[in-house]
């Protein structure tokens, strides 16, 4: 592509194709926005995974129509998520078809087991997500949730909002009276 010579051919396009790559990514989330790189929703996830995928694609490129296929690829996971993006904006059908709820997982220093055995997390996974977030003690938890982008979050404090658990799936048993 670059050279005639195989080495100086290579360390060119590995470091030429690159450049041009993360420029075009750039250029590409300037239009698009932020929101390309965030964890917001599992659609988001997939997205940023497969760009780093694309993107080294693009590096790897042997030639020119290589390369173009993998930025039209780049291009088209852009725009899908845009797209997807504004109907989930729009629609609140579109956005319960392809979310995710988030689940309770712990809930005033106790597990809540069958959320726990139905999303396959297990009580170390817990224990270790509460020590990150510089928990001491399980009175101290107010609630654990498995979000949609399968990161953990830790509420503590002295009470928790409601709101703050609004669209959470609870799978604990109504407590009887």
């Amino acid at each position: 592509m670059f050279f005639d010579d195989t080495t100086y051919d290579l360390i060119a396009r590995g470091t030429i194709l690159t450049a041009i790559g993360i420029v075009y990514v750039i250029a590409l989330t300037r239009v698009v926005g932020l929101r390309s790189f965030s964890k917001m929703t599992n659609f988001d996830f997939v997205i940023t995974v497969a760009s780093g995928t694309v993107l080294a694609g693009m590096g790897r490129a042997t030639d020119w129509q290589g390369f173009a296929q993998a930025a039209l690829v780049m291009f088209a996971l852009f725009a899908v998520q845009f797209v997807i993006a504004k109907f989930r904006k729009t629609s609140e059908t579109f956005e319960e078809t392809i979310q995710n709820d988030p689940v309770l997982l712990m809930v005033d220093g106790r597990f809540c087991t069958e959320a726990m055995a139905e999303t396959r997390v297990a009580p170390s996974d817990i224990i270790a997500k509460l020590r990150e977030s510089n928990t001491t003690h399980f009175d101290e938890v107010r609630a654990v949730v498995l979000e949609t982008t399968g990161d953990i979050s830790v509420l503590h404090g002295e009470h928790l909002d409601p709101a703050i658990l609004e669209g959470v799936r609870d799978l604990r048993e109504p407590e009887r009276t």
